[in-house]
């Protein structure tokens, strides 16, 4: 897929999921490039929304040096490879719940995704289940059949745990190594990853998670987690010994 840049011609090349290339045909505007506030940085970037669905999708790139495209019959400069990937939209969403929680009170969710700068953030209240998106970050009331939403803090932190704890599976699942030594560069794929601790997994994938939150929620999710962990821990150890114990008794 190309996407073609207004008056100056230039073309980018995406790799997308295969199924994207019928919503491009369904609709005349199947696919949108739209500017959307990062929940991380709280700046402008580029995702893909497809409006069939609807869904969303960040857009990564990928540069090599001395890399150029062959489109057609023109020669693009850059070499510049766009991925995107599924994302999951609350986190945008999440940005915006964060924000007019510090008024404390409940609000329509529409008075809530609001953005001058992001105008189109608006077509994140036309995603599927959103009401039940919205559960896993809010409190939520209902009045004359409308319902109001405030952002919850306790609520995210257990949210985000699970994001982390899923990343997890799929770090194991392909077994992929994140051992203290490789967190500085890059990681590889090797048994290695099966004698990685639990507590590098974690710190890995909150470093993942991190990427998507804003860093005082990152460090309010790494205390969260070291409390959650430490906690299993001791309820373990506690099991261990009173297997102990009753062997000793038997």
């Amino acid at each position: 897929m190309d996407r073609r840049d207004g008056a100056c011609g230039r073309q980018h090349v995406f790799l997308v999921p295969e199924y994207l290339k019928d919503a491009s045909k369904k609709m005349k505007n199947g696919l949108m490039f739209v500017k959307l506030v990062n929940p991380c940085s709280g700046e402008g970037a580029i995702y893909l929304f497809n409006m069939c669905l609807p869904q969303l999708f960040e857009i990564k790139v990928f540069k090599e040096k001395h890399h150029s495209w062959f489109i057609n019959e023109s020669v693009q400069s850059g070499g510049l490879l766009h991925f995107a990937t599924p994302m999951d939209p609350l986190f945008l969403l999440l940005h915006y719940l964060m924000k007019a929680g510090k008024e404390g009170k409940f609000q329509p969710i529409d008075q809530v995704v609001m953005d001058d700068m992001f105008p189109n953030c608006i077509l994140l209240l036309k995603l599927p289940e959103l009401e039940k998106l919205l559960r896993h970050v809010t409190e939520e009331k209902e009045i004359d059949k409308k319902k109001y939403y405030k952002y919850s803090k306790e609520k995210t932190l257990k949210w985000l745990e699970k994001k982390v704890h899923q990343t997890v599976a799929a770090l194991k699942t392909n077994n992929v190594n994140v051992g203290a030594r490789v967190q500085s560069t890059a990681f590889f794929f090797g048994d290695q990853a099966s004698i990685d601790k639990e507590e590098d997994y974690i710190r890995y994938a909150h470093g993942l998670i991190s990427d998507y939150i804003p860093k005082d929620l990152s460090d309010d999710l790494s205390k969260y987690l070291k409390w959650q962990h430490k906690d299993s821990k001791r309820t373990s150890d506690s099991r261990c010994t009173q297997g102990l114990a009753t062997s000793r008794v038997i």
